[in-house]
């Protein structure tokens, strides 16, 4: 393989961009601690080709120079912008920044006759064109979702977006219900904030299941637990606690409970939002887990898996937007 020194070093993001995509999936978690040598190592880098190309005087140094504006002005702060619209998670956003940073011009790798990517752009901002792989692919997702669905003779109308699962697998799962008592619903209980909520009562789903019409009642809650960030790769806590006042269970309580669930009660005394829960979805989603033994679960997809395979497809086969506008004469 022939290629500049820094296009090979740029290399070694590809094993840890597919390290942190198989732990995105197994734990929707990523360490904070992953992505600042990322951003030093792209810093590093972009330094270097830099001086090589110093003073810019030339075509190609203007031209470095313009694609690693693009790179760090545009597509780093469009990974901050998706983020603070609720677009993508934060580690999403970091990934997105740390490509920016690494790949700001398009690498180039000779092997025998063939010099990958395959396919180049006229912008030749590589970070941008691991981004529109990366949107491609995650809008192929819902299509294999529904041919899962199919192949489990599961047809119906939200087989592009959920899937039914047995309740009881719920702690295990990442996603949202995708129903409420009314029936299917985006903007069902998201199942980190169902574990929060257990966590924070000392209660196993199972506990829940097996007597709902008591936990229900809010003075059912007795000493409550750290809820954690609601991640399975933690277990259930029941260190921690603190006992509830002494006033809770009165029995001036109205019948029809005032706070079913405690769910209010939940959502004041935790010290951080529950993934945008609120007191109703969390009740919705908490009597249709306790009644049912499947349900709809939309399990998503975290953006740093097809990150990962967009870059691997970005740096073989290159900018497959730019092969297909190509192909319909639009560039």
């Amino acid at each position: 393989m022939f290629a500049t020194l820094p296009d090979l070093l740029r290399l070694v993001v590809v094993p840890v961009f597919a390290w942190a995509a198989i732990r995105d999936v197994r734990t929707r978690r990523l360490p904070n601690r992953l992505w600042p040598p990322l951003y030093l190592f792209g810093a590093l880098l972009l330094i270097w080709e830099a001086v090589s190309l110093w003073p810019f005087a030339g075509f190609d140094g203007r031209v470095f120079l313009l694609r690693a504006a693009i790179s760090l002005l545009f597509v780093a702060p469009l990974g901050y912008a998706f983020w603070y619209l609720g677009a993508f998670g934060g580690a999403d956003a970091k990934a997105m920044i740390a490509l920016a940073v690494i790949f700001p011009t398009f690498p180039a790798y000779k092997l025998g006759s063939l010099v990958f990517p395959l396919v180049d752009t006229d912008i030749g901002v590589f970070s941008l064109t691991v981004l529109t792989n990366t949107v491609l692919l995650g809008l192929a997702y819902p299509f294999g979702l529904a041919v899962l669905n199919l192949a489990r003779g599961e047809a119906s109308s939200s087989m592009f977006f959920a899937r039914p699962v047995a309740t009881d697998s719920l702690p295990d799962r990442h996603g949202r219900l995708f129903e409420d008592p009314d029936g299917p619903t985006r903007g069902g209980l998201d199942l980190d904030a169902l574990r929060m909520y257990l966590r924070w009562r000392g209660l196993t789903l199972a506990d829940l299941r097996s007597e709902p019409g008591r936990l229900r009642d809010p003075d059912s809650v007795g000493e409550t637990f750290e809820p954690t960030d609601g991640g399975t790769h933690v277990g259930p806590r029941t260190d921690g606690g603190r006992a509830v006042d002494d006033g809770a269970g009165s029995a001036d309580s109205p019948p029809d409970f005032a706070d079913p669930w405690a769910a209010e009660r939940f959502l004041d005394e935790i010290d951080h939002g529950a993934y945008g829960t609120d007191a109703a979805t969390l009740r919705d989603g908490l009597e249709v887990v306790a009644g049912a033994d499947r349900v709809l679960v939309s399990p998503g997809m975290p953006f740093v898996v097809p990150m990962a395979v967009g870059l691997v497809v970005s740096l073989t086969y290159g900018d497959a937007l730019f092969a297909v506008l190509g192909a319909v004469g639009l560039v």
